[in-house]
């Protein structure tokens, strides 16, 4: 059976033509008491993509989501999910999408095909023994089918929990924070997952905090910062927009060097302020001349480079520019945007 056949919904004449957007989000605001999770939060998602929304914790992604998939009400804005109104009438939107949430909670002494023939009833589908074994091949947990759920790997039943999401066939598949927690092995396979869905005949909407998974997977990406969406393209064009080409690092043994003469040095376009007075870290449009000037610059002042590098840009050079801090700072230092927001009202799994 082709892999199209696995996820593609059933045909229905309500739902949009291949050139319209699969989801539309038009000014979303959500608050919680004095605290504004989300402000004023534009989204286009084309048929077919894996479309990821980035940011730190607490950027507001989360809350995002759940008001595209109808398990949380905006206080402002508009949703249209697969040519419904995901405000007005949710429960149209929930019978095309599926959800892996941020948290998984399942039964532990089901076996994984016990589980997705239990969630095709709660569906309402029909999941036949073919059916299971067909989902559990696009995860890669065939070997699996008859493991208890408390017998897999952290990865393996995120893994299922995918597989889960699939069971009724749906139109567009939302994955929050798919991978936190996992190691770099199982997150890579569970990239290879995505993309199986995506494959398949699905549209995929993920947030994520990693900017490798973002850059790696994703075919647009929308970034988030305090609610707010500060950029969106591709990865590539995020990137390239930036003007520059690459971060040289280094850490200086003596004195530090001048700042003046640091943003003299051909190609450097920032700065970039550290934790660590005797790290430096400079963005440059041309890292070779860099390179060479710091090096003659270090010699002038005899002082030591240890730890010197350059790597090209990246998603976090692009956070950077636009939020004017460091990514790693956020994580750290940034207390959540939707830190005070009630739990959305889950009751089972969709």
């Amino acid at each position: 059976m082709p892999a199209s056949a696995l996820v593609r919904p059933a045909a229905d004449s309500r739902l949009p033509t291949p050139d319209q957007p699969v989801i539309e989000a038009r000014g979303l605001v959500k608050r919680y008491g004095g605290a504004v999770a989300v402000d004023g939060v534009d989204l286009v998602v084309a048929e077919g993509e894996i479309f990821g929304i980035l940011g730190p914790n607490g950027a507001g992604k989360t809350t995002t989501l759940e008001m595209v998939e109808g398990l949380r009400a905006p206080d402002a804005g508009t949703i249209r999910v697969a040519g419904f109104d995901a405000v007005a009438d949710p429960a149209s939107v929930r019978r095309v999408i599926g959800v892996q949430l941020q948290t998984t909670a399942l039964f532990d002494y089901l076996s994984a095909a016990e589980l997705i023939s239990l969630f095709g009833g709660l569906y309402g589908a029909p999941t036949p023994p073919a059916r299971a074994d067909e989902l559990l091949a696009l995860v890669g947990l065939t070997e699996k089918r008859a493991s208890r759920v408390d017998q897999l790997s952290g990865g393996q039943q995120q893994r299922l929990s995918i597989a889960l999401a699939l069971v009724n066939r749906p139109r567009v598949v939302f994955l929050d924070e798919p991978t936190t927690g996992l190691d770099p092995q199982a997150r890579r396979a569970l990239w290879a997952t995505v993309r199986g869905v995506r494959d398949g005949g699905a549209t995929v909407v993920l947030t994520t905090h990693y900017m490798e998974e973002a850059e790696t997977l994703c075919d647009r990406i929308a970034i988030m910062d305090r609610g707010r969406v500060i950029a969106l393209d591709t990865p590539a064009a995020l990137i390239r927009n930036l003007g520059m080409a690459a971060t040289v690092r280094a850490h200086v043994g003596g004195d530090t060097l001048p700042a003046a003469a640091l943003a003299a040095l051909p190609g450097v376009t920032t700065i970039v302020p550290t934790d660590d007075p005797t790290a430096l870290r400079l963005q440059t449009s041309d890292a070779q001349a860099t390179l060479v000037g710091l090096l003659a610059l270090a010699e002038a002042h005899r002082v030591s480079l240890t730890d010197l590098a350059s790597a090209q840009a990246t998603l976090e050079d692009v956070f950077l520019a636009l939020a004017g801090r460091t990514y790693e700072q956020d994580e750290q230092d940034e207390p959540a945007a939707d830190s005070h927001r009630p739990p959305a009202k889950r009751g089972r799994r969709r």
